[in-house]
């Protein structure tokens, strides 16, 4: 079982960072309950399930939603363990790539903070992208506006400066939406599936919600169009990360940060399989929903009518929301971080702190990144599928090497006050056999016949983004260093950690 029976010394979490090498910079504003809100409204079960629905139904249906939720739910459980506990033992805004700097070298740490970089702006892109089409389909039930590529891509522009002026100039607010967001997104939940379980005439049966498989995809290998169904799981449970990277911002970050990350992921796990589970009894025309622009939006007005349709999407929208604006919290702090040791071209700019501690370029950065990767959805419809397979094929990854790593120090690790113990390595095995397969399956097309209105082009996204990374390595690649902290009383700090 994990353990975290350490009693934190005053001072302790900038004391331990110096004695990381790293100059605390940040301000700790969080305590566990912040953190944990941060990892917990980044994964959004009601941005992720609400998003990828309408692959669900047509990649599989309800059975592959269903079991595939729980089975992947708890693989990712695996994961979020195993990398809890590296991120004990070194909790820096870095988060991953630092990890697998301290236990790997620069090379494996230069990989894994190009990956997570792609993985977070690509949860940026998929999340405001995806709240910009719910946005969409509630003015075409509200004032009967037309939806289209081109709406969409305004009104995604418009939450994209929503959430970097959230970011730049209400930081507290951020903190205290996040805390918001927790709730939000647990009663939206329990609202959603209590009105849908109580409100509509028919529901469908258990055996259908439980075991119907549903193919439109146009792939016969019903495995293989299982394998693709497994992408609205595999899409929603990315996020957790982010309580590492707000560690350098939380109190007793050592114990609060693993914990948020264990404790995101089976939250999720629950609340996720509750909502999918509603919507599907819910459902009133299968193929209704299927062949809808915005799926969970049509779910809602066949169930209960335009008024009722209108309250639920409300909620979805609310919670899409504060999932993106956490988004951009996290990944403006990569940024920052991976710039502090000179790791991105211009590297001086995004590094820079605002007099409220805030990194402002690399929030500015963040999101005008995340915009160039949703454009092709104005062209090709099959884009945003390749934009959220994009944050899986960055962000697994990038979960992994560090627990790699890990357990190739075997016994030369010195865990932090969470920890695994004799659980660890079997644990961390079983996390890497699942990321290797899940990065696999979201490199797979996803409809058939594959052409360029079809093709998943997160693969080629990714090589492009590790061509870059290896480009600017050999460029730039010498000047990668943590900043070591020169400290006269650094001895005195060491003594008193325990």
């Amino acid at each position: 079982m994990p353990r975290s029976d350490h009693i934190p010394l005053a001072h302790e979490d900038d004391d331990h960072l110096q004695l990381l090498g790293i100059k605390p910079e940040l301000v700790r504003r969080m305590g566990g309950f912040g953190n944990l809100a941060i990892s917990l409204t980044v994964i959004s079960v009601l941005s992720g399930c609400m998003t990828l629905f309408g692959l669900g139904l047509v990649s599989g249906g309800p059975v592959v939603m269903m079991w595939g939720w729980l089975g992947v739910g708890l693989a990712v459980l695996l994961v979020g363990m195993a990398l809890a506990e590296v991120t004990s033992a070194y909790p820096t805004s870095g988060g991953l790539y630092y990890m697998a700097l301290r236990l790997g070298g620069p090379r494996w740490a230069w990989g894994t903070g190009w990956l997570n970089l792609l993985g977070l702006l690509g949860g940026i892109a998929g999340i405001d992208y995806g709240a910009a089409s719910f946005i969409a389909a509630f003015a075409d039930l509200q004032w009967g506006v037309q939806a289209s590529p081109g709406l969409i891509l305004e009104i995604f522009t418009g939450v994209l400066l929503l959430h970097a002026l959230l970011n730049v100039f209400a930081v507290r607010v951020v903190s205290v939406l996040n805390s918001i967001s927790v709730w939000w997104h647990l009663l939206g939940v329990l609202v959603i599936v209590g009105v849908l379980a109580v409100v509509p005439a028919h529901h469908q049966s258990a055996s259908f919600v439980f075991g119907h498989f549903a193919n439109e995809t146009g792939w016969s290998n019903p495995v293989y169009v299982s394998a693709v169904g497994l992408l609205l799981a595999g899409y929603t449970f990315c996020g957790y990360d982010a309580s590492a990277h707000l560690s350098e911002e939380t109190m007793n970050a050592r114990i609060s940060a693993p914990r948020g990350i264990v404790r995101s992921i089976w939250i999720s796990l629950i609340a996720g399989f509750v909502l999918l589970a509603g919507m599907l009894f819910a459902v009133q025309d299968y193929a209704g929903a299927a062949a809808a622009d915005v799926p969970p939006a049509q779910v809602f007005l066949d169930a209960l009518g335009t008024t009722g349709a209108k309250a639920l999407l409300l909620i979805v929208i609310g919670a899409q929301l504060f999932c993106g604006s956490a988004e951009v919290t996290a990944c403006s702090r990569m940024v920052y971080a991976f710039s502090r040791d000179n790791a991105l071209p211009g590297s001086a700019t995004w590094r820079r702190v605002s007099p409220n501690k805030v990194p402002v370029a690399a929030v500015w950065l963040s999101v005008s990144v995340a915009f160039v990767l949703a454009v092709p959805s104005m062209w090709n419809a099959a884009a945003y599928g390749a934009v959220t397979a994009v944050n899986v094929i960055g962000m697994t990854p990038s979960y992994i090497i560090p627990v790699y790593l890990r357990l190739r120090q075997r016994d030369r690790f010195v865990p932090g006050p969470w920890h695994l113990g004799r659980w660890s390595r079997p644990v961390g095995i079983a996390a890497v056999a699942w990321v290797v397969v899940l990065t696999v399956l979201v490199c797979l097309p996803q409809r058939y016949p594959v052409n360029a209105e079809t093709f998943n082009y997160a693969p080629i996204t990714l090589l492009v983004v590790l061509a870059l990374a290896a480009l600017w390595w050999r460029l730039a690649g010498k000047r990668f260093s943590v900043p070591v902290v020169e400290d006269p009383h650094l001895a005195e700090i060491e003594e008193q950690i325990v």
